[in-house]
């Protein structure tokens, strides 16, 4: 196995608002903030940060295995991600609970407004990577349960496995100890650019001293970029700009997907921050965070049209 990916699985309610959330907020009022924007459309899609990395990965190649648990009403979609070529195996279906549900409006901007139904996520912490039957060569502990990522955290540790720390939307749940314990010792650190600020607000430690505590801090800024902190150095790594912009729902998470295709094959780092960019924009043109598709010939064609090289994946 040469990755596993923990963190959730879920169904993405996606809903637009043809207007700006801005201009319905009130600053002075925002202790008794009470808002309905009535939207124009809604569909739902598959997500949830472990599967969508999982598709752009198989879509780039790979096998990935996913760690997780889920409801009752996940059947169609594990033969879905089989069907891609992600393995399912380790993906544990709770009864009497559904899957979780992503739900978020996006406004003319881009800005968007989320919650996030826990389901058979909650369930998470009830599966250990020493019941695997392989060790994997690397694990990703995304956004999940939050004991559970406490525990793989603990248990990477006592494996000694390698293991990369992406605690992203559960940065607002997670304490400082929580998240100083996922960072120290770990291969990498994820998270986009007001992530890393809530990170050091509740540590009282920037991005640069991060990087001290693991391998390399790897910091998304949306169109501006990502940069790539490491032993002191910073790399930086341009936006791929897109053909059209349909949604920028799981943009981070193709990033995330195209990154570790690259990492997995020994690429150096700013190669991977390169393939992640790509595979973002391929996710920002198309509607619903698994809903880019392509083959790795035609993604290393477009990679070599966008940056003038040749890449070997």
């Amino acid at each position: 196995m040469d990755i596993l990916l923990t963190g959730s699985i879920a169904y993405d309610y996606l809903m637009t608002f043809p207007g700006y959330f801005r201009e319905h907020i009130l600053p002075d009022e925002l202790d008794r903030i009470s808002l309905s924007f009535l939207v124009d459309s809604m569909i739902r899609r598959r997500g949830g940060i472990a599967a969508n990395i999982a598709v752009t990965l198989a879509q780039l190649g790979e096998r990935p295995s996913v760690m997780a648990t889920v409801g009752e009403d996940f059947g169609e979609y594990r033969a879905w991600l089989e069907a891609q070529g992600v393995d399912t195996a380790h993906i544990r279906a709770i009864d009497g609970l559904f899957t979780a549900s992503f739900f978020v409006t996006t406004d003319r901007s881009n800005a968007q407004i989320a919650t996030f139904y826990s389901g058979g996520m909650a369930k998470a912490s009830s599966l250990r990577l020493s019941d695997l039957p392989s060790r994997p060569r690397l694990v990703m502990i995304s956004a999940n349960d939050p004991e559970a990522m406490a525990g793989y955290v603990r248990e990477c540790h006592e494996l000694e496995l390698a293991y990369i720390y992406d605690p992203s939307q559960q940065v607002v749940r997670l304490d400082a100890e929580a998240l100083l314990a996922g960072i120290r010792g770990s291969l990498a650190v994820f998270g986009n650019d007001y992530e890393f600020r809530l990170i050091e607000d509740k540590t009282g430690l920037s991005p640069e001293q991060l990087d001290t505590l693991s391998g390399f801090v790897v910091i998304t800024r949306g169109e501006r970029g990502v940069d790539i902190l490491v032993d002191g150095r910073r790399l930086h790594v341009a936006a791929v700009a897109p053909r059209i912009i349909a949604d920028p729902t799981g943009v981070g998470d193709a990033f995330r997907g195209g990154f570790l295709k690259a990492f997995l094959h020994d690429q150096p780092l700013e190669t991977c921050g390169r393939v992640g960019a790509l595979a973002a924009t391929y996710c920002l043109e198309h509607p619903g965070s698994q809903g880019h598709s392509f083959d790795l010939p035609t993604f290393i064609s477009r990679y070599r049209q966008v940056y003038g090289e040749t890449l070997d994946l």
